[in-house]
C-alpha cells in the first residue's frame, strides 16, 4: 500500500524535510510528500482554500486520515492495524493530511476515515512530517514482521 503525506507549507530545504523523505524513502511501496500552499491571508477562507488544496493532493481513491491534536492518539501498533484494516478493504493507498497554522477545514474532516494526534502538545509543521513519516516506515515493518519494530 503506498503511504502519502499531504501537507501545508513548503519544505524550504529543511533538515525536517530531508528526514522525512528519508523515512519515506525506506518504504516497500512508493509513497512521497504532497505540499500545497495558500496564498490567502490567515483566516477561515486560508483553512478552507488549504482543505480544498489538500484533498485535491489525496491520490484517488485513497483512505484518508488527518492528524489534529483532537484526533485518537495512536500507538505504533495501532497505526499497523489501521494501514493493514484499509489494506485489506481494498484501498491502494492511504493519505495522512496535516493542516496549516489553524488546523484543518470542515470540508477535509467530513472526508476522512480517522483523527490522529500526536498527543496533545503542538508540533513543528515540518517535525510533525518527519515523525509521521518514521511512524508510517515503522508501521509498515510491523506489518512485513521486521525487527525494525521492538514493541513492549
Amino acid at each position: 500500500m503506498q503511504l502519502f503525506i499531504v501537507a501545508v507549507g513548503k519544505n524550504r530545504g529543511s533538515a525536517e524535510h530531508h528526514l522525512a523523505e528519508d523515512w519515506l524513502g525506506r518504504l516497500p511501496e512508493a509513497g512521497g510528500i504532497h505540499e500545497v500552499e495558500s496564498k490567502l491571508p490567515a483566516g477561515a477562507k486560508r483553512t478552507d482554500d488549504e482543505g480544498i488544496r489538500l484533498l485535491r493532493a489525496v491520490p484517488p481513491g485513497a483512505a484518508l486520515a488527518i492528524l489534529d491534536p483532537r484526533g485518537k492518539d495512536h500507538s505504533s501498533e495501532d497505526l499497523a492495524a489501521l494501514i493493514h484494516n484499509w489494506r485489506d478493504s481494498g484501498y491502494g493507498a492511504a493519505a495522512f493530511a496535516i493542516g496549516g497554522a489553524d488546523g484543518h477545514a470542515a470540508t477535509i474532516r467530513q472526508k476522512a476515515l480517522r483523527t490522529i494526534s500526536f498527543g496533545r502538545a503542538t508540533w513543528p509543521h515540518m517535525l510533525c512530517r518527519a515523525m509521521l513519516a518514521e511512524q508510517l516506515y515503522r508501521a509498515s515493518m510491523i506489518l512485513a514482521g521486521h525487527p525494525y519494530h521492538r514493541g513492549n
